[in-house]
Order: structure tokens, then C-alpha cells, then sequence
């Protein structure tokens, strides 16, 4: 897409929202199966009366991916159970983690999946499968080796040494009950759900779910979002139809909200103290819960030290629960400013990031939202956030699309993070009612044009040029040791895609690993010249899902590190200076 295409869509964007009457049109054709049991068909009119203005805009660079999905080994393919009835968990997805199990160097791969719908016959064992990386971008599949050959209807993952052995254990959520799996050293996995109480209960469905330290005492304490109240009884007497199709995906609109878990940690053992640590939100008139949970991100968004949580909420208010310094915490999204969009709506929200996006103070939030809806990019400005989509430049390309999984990551490596969306529709035969949309969409690459730009992002080309998807959850790791990162995108009942970063910028990098008993949520910062950036160790992102603990920093031409700081999450800084380039970084804490 060109700079000016670009350029002309924004201000179609803008044009819009000068008519009220087709913004209500459009949101009701993006809304369809959210507003009532028929729909009509909806037509969108959009005008080009204005005349775009040409701006220079850097030019953007080659940002080349290649699908190695089928060379890699990985050959998964996701079950969602869906037989004609139209169960709402059919729609969702599953989750990926790039994480190293075995501690040899190397990022293995655990894609969740979904088990076959009880009533219903099925030949699919539905198992979710881990394949161990090799280091040069191949994986084996040692999913029975690893005691992980078990059905369950799965949704997302969290990665974390909950017991402080050094080993990364696995939480998986589900629709039902969840599971804890502690890691024998590199050998397999024990299923330890019973003995810490952390299953939830059975009628429950849980979707992303998060490992951080809330109380700063050294464990790894545990947030698990909670989706709708749903079961297949509930969804049977929704009754959803498309005019003219039949059966069609319901919204979340009408199924009752749930509350959140939190489990705090006491040296490895969990406590439930959902309610006691404030993490449930109910409505004031009616006393039933409001959240409706999809993705979760931990992050100290005033600077005192103690993770605060941010939850996206499907079409209701987004959450940010305000860490009170171990003792508990306030629910307060509405006056940061981040629960709703700009009109004072809820949107569609599904996946989340976090980043120091600009390489400055600026902390921006990015949530992925449901078609006709633009993604949400919050800024964070002296406490209070504003959504600054169609500032940054994500807005207009982002407002067709219905993205799930998105994370930020510096593909290029010239130390500016990019931004890449995975969207995919819930309704199989959206097309044939509007026609706008698409079931599979593709993938969508912003590329950081830096301080000097119009805008910080604009639109790449596709990942994969023609290539389209029902993407959910999205991940990084670098999976062949070259430097940049690699992307893994799950499909709702589809393949997942493993796709090589074929940069060739000649761009200079570093990969900073920690080396300490508990590293989520330690604070990195790492200074060339007068530019600094900063990341946080923090795998729990973007949709369901889960990226590698390294961190990687793109350096462009720099040939030397000046100074990488980190701030343990205990509050201990340690400074390392002239580290060198296109190199492993072990940073030992003292």
C-alpha cells in the first residue's frame, strides 16, 4: 500500500465521523451478530469527496516473511469442534507460547488445542502439542514424551517457574476446568492442578492468563481472565441466525459477565484471593459480574514499582486494576481513561501489548478490537490514557479488520518496534451478508517510521503477500539464532503458521537473557547514543498467548552497546556497559 492510499483512507476515516447517521450504520453491520437473532444486510458508503495530501513519508523497507511451516515440522492443526450447532468457543481459537522447556538454548513451541465437543462423535484426539526447537528454525513434536497427551477444550497458556526450580511450568486454561503442569526438570510434565487448587470450577471459561509477582515477595502469582457465562444449554436458547443462512455465532452481549482469578503464591503454594484483592468488578445495580475477559497484560503503569494489570474486556469496559503495593487493587479503567473508545464506547476488544513504543517515557497500549472497529492504541499522558489510533497511524488500516492476537516487535531491527496484527472474522459466512468482510483476512505488518514521520506507524506490506487467515493468537521467538525474531499465528480450526523473519537490512542486533532466579517484570534499558530503549520482561501478550523471555533489541548501524541497565524485579539495578553486537547477552544477576 502506498503512503498516499494511506493518507486517503485516514481522512475517508475522519470523513466518516462527520455523518452520525453511517457511523451508526456501520457499527451495526460490524455488530450484526452482537444486536439481535435477525440482521438485516447493511451497505457502507464511504466517500471520496476529499483530495489526499501528499506527505513525504520515509520510504518502508523490505520486510520479508516466509511460511517454513511445513519444513519446520510443525504440524499442527487446530480442533474447534464446530459440527453445525454454532457453539460460541468454536469461534475463539487457541493459544501459543514460544518458551525453552528443556533449558538447552533453544525456543520449543506448545500450540493449545481444543478437544471434540463431548455429545458429539469424533476420531480428532483435539491434544494440544509441544515441538522442541532445534535452533535452526526445524521442530520435533514430543508432545507424548512430554505427558502432555491429554484432551481438554483449551484456550491460552501461561509460561512461569512458579516454584522457583529454575524450570518454566505451564497453566492452561480452558472452557471447564484448567490445568497446572510443573516441569521435572526437562523430562516432562506432572499435572499438579489438584494439589494447588487452581482448576477454577467447572462451568467456568477461561481465556488468557498471566504469571507476574503483584506482591513483590519473590513468587510467581498467577491472573487468569474468565470470558462469559456459557454453556451449551445458554447458547442453544440464544439462538442466533443470520437473515437468510440460518445458525449463526452469538455475541457476548447477551451472556453474563464473569469474574477474573487471582492466585497468589506463597513459596509455591496458590491461595484464591479473587475477591479479597479486589479483582472482582460487579455491576452496581444488578450485583452481576461485569468483565468479560479475552487477554491480559501486567505492567507498572504508574512507576512505583508494583505490576498493575490491564485486561481487555469484550464489549464492556476494559479493566486496570492499580497494584496498592502488594495489598490488593483498584479497579480504575474508566478514570485512566482507558475502558472505553473515544465516543465512550466498549469496544470489541480481544488481544493486548504494551510498549515504550516512541524509545521515550511514552507508554503506549494497544488492543486489537472487532471489525468496523478501529484497533485501540492508549498513550499514557501524566496518569490518563488517550486512544491515539488514527494519530499513530493504525487507525484507518486497522478499522476493517477484526483482530485477535498483536504484539510489538522490531522486525527490521533498527531499534524502533513495529506492530503485527493477526485478524480473522467469527462468522464463517460473513461475506455473504456484508461484503466487506472476510472470514480469512491478512495479516498486517505497521512498520515504526520514527519521530521525524507524519505518523509513528504505516502500513507494510502483508507478511505474506495474497495470503489470508483466521488468525488468533500470535507469538515471537527467534527460532533459527540469527537475530530477529520469528512469528508463529494460530488459525481457528486451521494449521497453525510458522513464519521465518527474512530481513536483510544488515541491521545490527543483541539478545539480552537473564540470568536469575525470577525474571518477569524485570525492566530493561538499553542505551546507544543518546537513544534508549526499554523493554520488560514479560511473556504474558498479545492473545491467548505467550512470547519467548529473551529480549531482542534491533541496534541499526550502532557497532557497540553503550550501557544496558536492568532493574530486577526486586527493585536492584545493575548496570553493564560496552556490550558488543550480533550477540547472546547472559546478564547474571549479582
Amino acid at each position: 500500500m502506498s503512503n498516499n492510499q494511506d493518507e486517503s483512507k485516514i481522512r475517508r476515516a475522519l470523513l466518516i465521523s462527520f455523518t452520525v447517521s453511517v457511523v451508526v450504520l456501520v457499527m451495526a453491520a460490524g455488530f450484526f451478530m452482537f444486536r439481535g437473532k435477525e440482521a438485516p444486510v447493511a451497505i457502507v458508503i464511504e466517500s471520496d469527496v476529499m483530495t489526499p495530501i501528499a506527505v513525504p513519508q520515509p520510504s518502508i523497507p523490505a520486510l520479508p516473511f516466509t511460511d517454513i511451516t511445513a519444513a519446520s515440522g510443525v504440524d499442527f492443526v487446530h480442533e474447534n469442534g464446530a459440527y453445525g450447532a454454532r457453539m460460541l468457543p468454536e469461534t475463539m481459537g487457541g493459544g501459543v507460547a514460544f518458551f525453552d522447556y528443556e533449558l538447552d538454548g533453544f525456543q520449543d513451541l506448545l500450540l493449545i488445542n481444543s478437544s471434540p465437543w463431548p455429545w458429539q462423535p469424533s476420531d480428532t484426539d483435539g491434544y494440544s502439542r509441544l515441538y522442541r526447537g532445534n535452533g535452526d528454525g526445524t521442530f520435533e513434536d514430543v508432545t507424548e514424551a512430554a505427558g502432555l497427551a491429554f484432551a481438554m477444550y483449551g484456550m491460552g497458556v501461561a509460561v512461569g517457574d512458579y516454584d522457583g526450580d529454575g524450570w518454566s511450568d505451564l497453566f492452561i486454561t480452558a472452557v471447564g476446568e484448567n490445568k497446572l503442569l510443573r516441569n521435572n526438570k526437562g523430562s516432562g510434565f506432572e499435572d499438579v492442578t489438584a494439589a494447588q487448587n487452581v482448576a477454577g470450577t467447572s462451568d467456568a471459561w477461561s481465556t488468557s492468563a498471566a504469571f507476574f509477582d503483584y506482591d513483590n515477595d519473590g513468587d510467581l502469582d498467577l491472573f487468569v481472565c474468565n470470558y462469559v457465562a456459557w454453556s451449551r444449554e445458554i447458547n442453544e436458547s440464544v439462538d442466533y441466525r443470520l437473515t437468510g443462512l440460518g445458525p449463526a455465532y452469538g455475541p457476548p452481549s447477551d451472556f453474563a459477565g464473569t469474574n477474573a482469578y487471582l492466585y497468589r503464591n506463597d513459596r509455591g503454594v496458590f491461595t484464591d484471593v479473587s475477591l479479597e484483592a479486589g479483582i472482582h468488578v460487579q455491576s452496581e445495580a444488578t450485583a452481576i459480574p461485569v468483565g468479560k475477559g479475552l487477554a491480559v497484560h501486567p505492567v507498572d503503569l504508574n512507576a512505583d514499582g508494583w505490576l498493575d494489570i490491564v485486561v481487555a474486556n469484550d464489549t464492556v469496559q476494559n479493566f486496570i486494576y492499580i497494584n496498592q503495593q502488594g495489598s490488593g487493587f483498584v479497579e480504575s479503567g474508566v478514570s485512566s481513561g482507558l475502558a472505553f473508545d473515544n465516543g465512550g464506547l466498549a469496544t470489541g476488544a480481544m488481544g493486548i501489548d504494551a510498549a515504550y513504543y516512541a524509545n521515550d517515557e511514552r507508554l503506549g497500549i494497544v488492543i486489537g478490537n472487532f471489525a468496523n472497529e478501529m484497533s485501540s492504541f492508549y498513550v499514557a499522558r501524566t496518569g490518563v490514557f488517550s486512544d491515539d489510533a488514527v494519530v499513530t497511524g493504525i487507525g484507518a488500516a486497522s478499522r476493517r479488520a477484526l483482530t485477535f492476537g498483536l504484539i510489538f516487535l522490531d522486525v527490521d531491527l533498527d531499534g524502533r518496534l513495529d506492530l503485527l496484527a493477526a485478524n480473522g472474522h467469527v462468522e464463517p459466512e460473513i461475506n455473504r451478508v456484508q461484503t466487506s468482510q472476510h472470514y480469512a483476512q491478512p495479516l498486517q505488518l505497521f512498520w515504526n517510521c520514527g519521530a521525524d514521520c507524519t505518523r509513528q506507524y504505516l502500513l507494510a506490506e502483508a507478511p505474506l503477500e495474497g495470503a489470508s487467515f483466521v488468525g488468533r493468537g500470535a507469538s515471537y521467538a527467534d527460532i533459527d539464532n540469527d537475530g530477529d525474531l520469528d512469528v508463529v499465528v494460530t488459525q481457528v480450526g486451521g494449521p497453525a503458521v510458522l513464519l521465518r523473519n527474512d530481513q536483510n537490512t544488515g541491521n545490527h542486533w543483541v539478545r539480552i537473557e537473564l540470568d536469575a532466579q525470577q525474571v518477569i517484570g524485570a525492566d530493561v534499558t538499553l542505551r546507544v547514543g543518546d537513544v534508549e530503549q526499554r523493554r520488560v520482561v514479560m511473556p504474558s501478550r498479545s492473545y491467548l498467548s505467550q512470547v519467548e523471555l529473551p529480549l531482542s533489541f534491533g541496534l541499526g548501524s550502532a557497532e557497540m552497546v553503550d550501557e544496558v541497565t536492568v532493574t530486577w524485579p526486586d527493585g536492584a539495578t545493575q548496570i553493564w556497559r560496552n556490550l558488543g553486537v550480533d550477540r547472546i547477552h547472559w546478564l547474571q544477576r549479582d
